[in-house]
């Protein structure tokens, strides 16, 4: 490591192991922003990046101060644990056992330390808002160097390692990328990002403000669609606050309006992705025919997934012989673990989903504006979730999807715990709302969110 990467590392992990709970995700929030996965040290064949080194800190920490997940363990929990049970049961039926296995607990440790982390970290709505203005906070330098990269053509960040000192050039398009392995990633940080800070527009209008700019900048930095469509996705998500009470005809109706499209189309209704070319340049033909190939080739890797691609698609990758581009989330999860492990992680995210609409119902009616803060972070998700379908995490972003639905297990945990506060089994029991009303007439009105426009 260089001594730049030394000396944050040791003031990170001392700020991790010192500072107060609602200040704990801050180090790991910095350690994503402003650190590449060029730093760090190996350990046999032990990969420990600067990011998972403040993963085993932030772990030490909640061993040492007992700290425990919000409102005990949910549903969501559970998932998360069955996810990482098959993702190392999987590794058996892989031909290098040993390589697949140490590369799957790596996934492991880092999606788990991260979620629950910020499951202990963030104990009620308040830790959760602080966690979003964190980020907002944080993003600016990034933003602001990526439009540095921009203007001089040179990545600040290749001083660390892990990224390229010159951004790459598409279509007569630099890509800027800041800390992240690519400029999609970069752009999708940013991206899934936006919608939060939309929920703190009315509580926090500074703080908002600067997020947003800071993560419209990220997305038009890098330069590529799949973070401009995933702007759009979260901004739609966000438009339906207003008929939020009809989400399940919005959902029947997309479910039969995709079926009427995969009759009257030609090809598979999913090939609407591949006409998708926001900034010129995009690969969308690729990614609606690896969704074909991983069909024509479901026996290949169906139960366990599989150690070769290659044949997928025309052409392969530079770091393996073995593989296509799987610029998929769903379907890397597939070539990894199988479909057991695919549909556990889609699992998760509906259950994120659900959460967000039962916290949302379970919220006293006078405190819209905490409504839609949680509605904002199930647009977030939604953004993810979306973007999943043309992106793959595969570096430190990978903390900004699962920080998202951990903070909406632990809302939703705590709420349901503050609605049936006694025996949880005793029928007998009233529900108490999650916070008192205001006594000011004006104050979050449900019809002044109804109404939201930032």
């Amino acid at each position: 490591m260089t001594f730049v990467a030394t000396m944050f590392l040791v003031v990170a992990a001392a700020a991790l192991l010192l500072v107060p709970r609602r200040w704990a995700p801050l180090p790991l929030l910095a350690g994503a922003c402003y650190m590449t996965l060029g730093q760090g040290i190996q350990v046999g064949s032990f990969s420990f990046p600067i990011i998972r080194l403040l993963l085993l800190v932030g772990l030490i920490r909640v061993v040492l101060r007992n700290e425990r997940p919000a409102g005990g363990f949910a549903g969501m929990d559970w998932f998360l644990v069955l996810w990482a049970g098959w993702a190392l049961f999987a590794s058996a039926f892989h031909a290098d056992l040993s390589g697949t296995l140490v590369n799957r607990m790596g996934m492991v440790y880092n999606t788990v330390g991260v979620y629950f982390l910020i499951r202990c970290f963030c104990q009620d709505q308040e830790d959760v808002v602080g966690l979003v203005k964190m980020t907002a906070i944080l993003l600016v330098p990034v933003a602001l160097e990526m439009v540095g990269e921009q203007l001089s053509q040179r990545n600040l960040f290749a001083v660390f390692g892990g990224v390229p000192e010159e951004p790459e050039i598409r279509n007569d398009r630099l890509r800027a990328q800041g800390p992240f392995a690519h400029s999609i990633l970069a752009g999708t940080v940013g991206a899934v990002c936006a919608p939060l800070m939309i929920g703190l527009w009315r509580s926090h209008p500074r703080v908002a403000r600067m997020g947003l700019a800071a993560c419209l900048l990220m997305v038009f930095a890098s330069a590529s669609s799949s973070p401009l469509a995933s702007v759009i996705f979260g901004a739609f998500a966000l438009f339906l606050w207003r008929w939020r009470h009809l989400t399940r005809q919005i959902r029947i109706a997309a479910v039969l309006g995709y079926i009427l499209l995969d009759i009257v189309m030609n090809a598979p209704a999913y090939y609407l992705i591949a006409r998708v070319d926001l900034v010129g340049g995009s690969t969308s033909w690729h990614r609606a025919r690896l969704i074909q190939s991983a069909f024509e080739h479901l026996d290949e890797w169906w139960w366990a997934g599989t150690d070769y691609t290659r044949h997928w698609m025309p052409h392969g990758v530079l770091w393996s012989e073995d593989h296509a581009d799987i610029t998929n989330h769903y379907l890397a999860q597939g070539v990894k673990g199988g479909m057991p492990l695919m549909l556990l992680f889609i699992l998760i995210l509906w259950t994120g989903f659900r959460y967000v609409g039962k916290t949302i119902r379970v919220q006293n009616a006078e405190r819209a504006e905490d409504q839609f803060f949680i509605w904002a972070l199930g647009a977030s998700l939604f953004s993810h979730a979306a973007t999943c379908i043309s992106v793959a995490y595969f570096d430190q972003s990978f903390l900004f999807l699962y920080s998202t639905l951990a903070a909406i297990a632990s809302l939703h945990t705590v709420a349901q715990a503050q609605a049936h506060p006694a025996d949880l089994d005793d029928p007998e029991s009233e529900a108490v709302p999650l916070a008192p009303k205001s006594t000011n007439p004006t104050d979050g009105k449900a019809g002044d969110w109804a109404t939201f426009t930032p």
